[in-house]
């Protein structure tokens, strides 16, 4: 461990009125949660910006403009945004990603975070080690994004979880940012596998894991099969059907079936919703599918039955806005209820009045991660060797 004396930067408070698009307003939110995005930047460039199609463009050159005048850590941010809106699939994407690294490279390379590659079947699994700050730490928490994040941009976090004294290993399983576009690697729901590759590679008997967003899902998963993770926050999914009513559940099974229908259904409205074009367009890149239907059978792995949350013995924390869009709390609740093996568990439900109460947190991130390592340090268990 090393005597770390970090200061950190102030996240904001506060979730911004950037854009009318409900989405993109919420990406930029999550650049400005984030803690490196400038707000009146990013007001200038929302103006700029009249749809989806004009992200990349109008992001990669702010970037470019910061990174010019020397603010590194804005022009990593923006072109973070810029890489969020790229088309991935056919390695379109892949350009930008590897610049978006050389430039996180430049703005945090002197934050302690090391970088790894973790062998992970025929390619690797990339990883950042970020050492707690103190000389003796509590514990390591593994930390990973969901669906369409990178690991870098989540730094603020990682920095927050290593100052309340625990070693950090930030990481992209299967499907995820490096994993996929340099790797090849594709998705794959059963979360234990990447785990186990990162605590065999750095030889770590127990760990505590935080998965955010859809990567709560995954740490449940992995925890209820993995015996040397002991705590886990931040989830939920639990199972994207149990939003509806039990009839309507069982009417959707039902339509599901009927693939013909159902992926002409997907290609047209996909043609019409901006959001569902770039939801199917990045799942059929992170599995390698080729037809709609693979998109709905993905979302679908991710289902209770598969979850499995009654093999999970460990302590749990799931955190939930109340008025998140993405996942409403209905999930999280569903989720609680599921635990019946868990050693502990806790909802933390934040509200609008604390500027939380979107997806993930983002308005009042510093919030957030404060709840999270006081759980962390509070249900903290000094390993025993027998």
């Amino acid at each position: 461990m090393g005597d770390r004396d970090v200061k950190l930067n102030e996240l904001p408070v506060g979730f911004e009125a950037f854009h009318r698009d409900v989405f993109l307003n919420y990406q930029l939110n999550r650049a400005h949660a984030l803690g490196f995005a400038d707000r009146d930047e990013l007001r200038a460039a929302a103006h700029a910006t009249k749809s989806f199609d004009d992200c990349t463009e109008v992001f990669a050159a702010l970037a470019a403009r910061a990174e010019a005048e020397g603010r590194l850590r804005n022009a990593t941010s923006y072109l973070r945004i810029a890489e969020f809106f790229t088309p991935k699939r056919f390695g379109a994407g892949v350009p930008i990603y590897l610049r978006y690294r050389t430039l996180f490279d430049g703005a945090f390379g002197d934050g302690g975070a090391i970088r790894q590659e973790i062998p992970y079947g025929a390619a690797t699994l990339p990883a950042y080690r970020l050492r707690a700050a103190g000389s003796v730490a509590h514990g390591t928490v593994l930390l990973y994004g969901g669906f369409d994040s990178l690991i870098e941009e989540f730094y603020a976090i990682w920095e927050r979880i290593a100052q309340s004294g625990f070693d950090v290993i930030a990481f992209e399983g299967p499907g995820q940012g490096g994993a996929r576009a340099l790797g090849g690697l594709t998705f794959d729901h059963d979360w234990e596998k990447p785990v186990a590759a990162v605590l065999d590679h750095f030889a770590i008997e127990r760990a505590a894991i935080v998965g955010l967003s859809m990567g709560g899902y995954w740490a449940l998963r992995a925890a209820g099969r993995e015996p040397r993770i002991d705590r886990v926050s931040w989830p939920p999914v639990y199972d994207w059907l149990y939003q509806l009513p039990g009839p309507v559940r069982a009417a959707a099974r039902r339509m599901l079936r009927l693939r013909k229908l159902m992926n002409w259904s997907i290609r047209l409205r996909a043609r019409l919703f901006s959001v569902l074009r770039h939801v199917v367009n990045h799942t059929l890149y992170i599995v390698d599918g080729d037809e709609p239907m693979d998109v709905a059978d993905w979302f679908l792995g991710m289902n209770a039955q598969h979850l499995g949350s009654d093999r999970v013995p460990q302590d749990v924390l799931l955190c939930c806005g109340e008025h998140d869009r993405f996942q409403p709390p209905v999930l999280t609740r569903r989720q609680a209820a599921a635990l019946t093996t868990a050693r502990s568990v806790q909802i933390r439900m934040f509200t609008a009045a604390e500027h939380a109460d979107s997806h993930c947190q983002m308005g009042n991130l510093e919030l957030a991660c404060r709840v999270v390592t006081t759980w962390l340090r509070d249900t903290h268990r000094p390993l025993v060797r027998r």
